[in-house]
């Protein structure tokens, strides 16, 4: 009995020190990240608590946290076991914030001006329905069951979708939601917001404020060999900076949007790895750098939180988006903006009509082109903060799709060749969800 005693306490001490060589030092991220995604689904999109436990924080690990929501101070806690407490803070017009612990949550903030347009237009240029249209070249029976397809059948949980929107010639031609989301949900897009942060710059160069051929405009990077790094290398992740992109461990990525107070700078401090446009390295650092970049283009703070939403968001009647700010004051361009699926449908729209919005033109035609165009290196399957089909990922889609990707299958997908746009909000990635036959059915219902 003895001996079963001190080998099971052995034991016991073998347990306790693999959870503190391998999960501990995570605790700050999986409960950072519960908080957080607990408080912007609860504040912004009003979904309950078990919904969110058992959709946004079904994944490895982040089972483990608990979650308290003080509905009345509107904030989130989570801890894992009772260790690594964080605290996520909801404020009304900037959504949630992962904060510290020294953070002062009694300091003044500012919420961008919004403004929303009020036309008797359909949808996508105004809130009426849109008219009844049919289009022969379409056939319905077959989109209908392309769209359901992409959902599980009543007790399975495989493919995950909680959304799914075809817009074809302007028109929403098969629009499905999953149990309790509508169209009025409002879904987070993860990484589909770099492509919204990246668009800013095709807007201020077209503007002719901005000239994303010149060097990046980064006082700190001046007397180094960072100085040849050019905006155009940041927009299309070829920069040559140091990054590491790994969720699954405590990394660059990782620190940087569950510990980190300024998401801008992590990025901008890296050292340069490369030469630029020799290596293409996906980096969510370098998009919220990107951010931090357009914040120094203006004189005030106001200035930068307004120019989100009147230049774009709010310019296209995609009033239900959100991007949340990082504790700094920084929109998180690379991860937190949350929309209705089909306000995030009117930014594929823009680019599907090369920046034109009904009539007026917010970039320049060639910029579509330019975000659609591969990285080098990127073996066709990257562009200007969006993802490409150049290189035949899906081969059953034209290669002229590119694409707005997140976190677990977001996806805003552009056809130009077939003058669609679909949507697609979910749980499960390319290796669960079969995008490829997806696409391919809703392109072969029209002839």
């Amino acid at each position: 009995m003895k001996k079963f005693l001190k080998y099971f306490g052995f034991l016991i001490l073998l347990i306790v020190f693999y959870f503190g060589a391998t999960t501990y030092p995570k605790l700050d991220i999986l409960s950072g990240f519960a908080a957080k995604s607990v408080a912007s689904g609860h504040f912004i999109d009003r979904r309950p608590l078990e919904v969110i436990q058992q959709g946004d924080n079904d994944i490895d690990l982040v089972r483990l946290a608990s979650i308290d929501i003080n509905k009345e101070s509107k904030f989130a806690t989570s801890s894992v076991y009772g260790l690594k407490k964080r605290k996520a803070i909801y404020r009304e017009g900037l959504g949630a914030t992962l904060v510290t612990d020294d953070y002062d949550e009694t300091q003044p903030y500012l919420v961008p001006k919004r403004t929303k347009l009020e036309t008797n237009l359909p949808f996508p240029y105004g809130d009426q329905n849109q008219k009844d249209t049919v289009f022969p070249e379409v056939d319905y029976q077959k989109l209908k069951k392309a769209v359901a397809d992409a959902f599980d059948k009543p007790g399975f949980k495989t493919k995950r979708t909680r959304a799914l929107l075809v817009i074809y010639k302007d028109q929403i031609i098969a629009e499905k939601y999953e149990n309790e989301f509508t169209k009025n949900t409002r879904f987070l897009g993860w990484s589909m917001t770099k492509s919204i942060t990246a668009t800013y710059f095709g807007l201020l160069q077209y503007q002719g404020k901005i000239d994303i051929n010149k060097p990046a405009p980064v006082n700190e990077w001046a007397n180094d060999e960072r100085s040849k790094i050019t905006l155009h290398n940041l927009i299309q992740m070829n920069s040559g900076l140091e990054w590491e992109e790994d969720y699954g461990k405590i990394s660059d990525v990782t620190k940087m949007l569950f510990i980190e107070e300024d998401m801008a700078k992590i990025q901008l401090e890296k050292s340069a790895a490369f030469e630029p446009n020799t290596h293409w390295n996906y980096s969510s650092g370098t998009t919220n750098l990107l951010s931090g970049i357009l914040r120094r283009q203006f004189k005030t703070h106001r200035e930068y939180l307004d120019f989100w939403y009147a230049s774009l968001i709010d310019r296209i009647g995609m009033h239900s988006m959100l991007i949340e700010p990082d504790m700094a004051g920084n929109f998180v361009g690379s991860s937190y903006g949350w929309a209705t699926a089909r306000d995030w449908a009117k930014f594929g729209l823009l680019y599907l009509h090369e920046g034109n919005w009904n009539g007026e033109q917010l970039f320049d035609k060639s910029w579509a082109k330019y975000v659609a165009t591969p990285t080098p290196t990127s073996n066709g399957e990257y562009g200007g903060h969006f993802w490409l089909n150049a290189g035949g990922k899906y081969p059953d889609v034209p290669k002229d799709m590119y694409f707005c990707g997140g976190f677990q299958g977001q996806k805003v997908i552009i056809i130009p060749s077939k003058e669609l746009v679909i949507i697609r909000f979910g749980l499960t990635e390319d290796e669960d969800f079969d995008f490829n036959g997806m696409m391919k059915g809703v392109i072969e219902s029209i002839k």
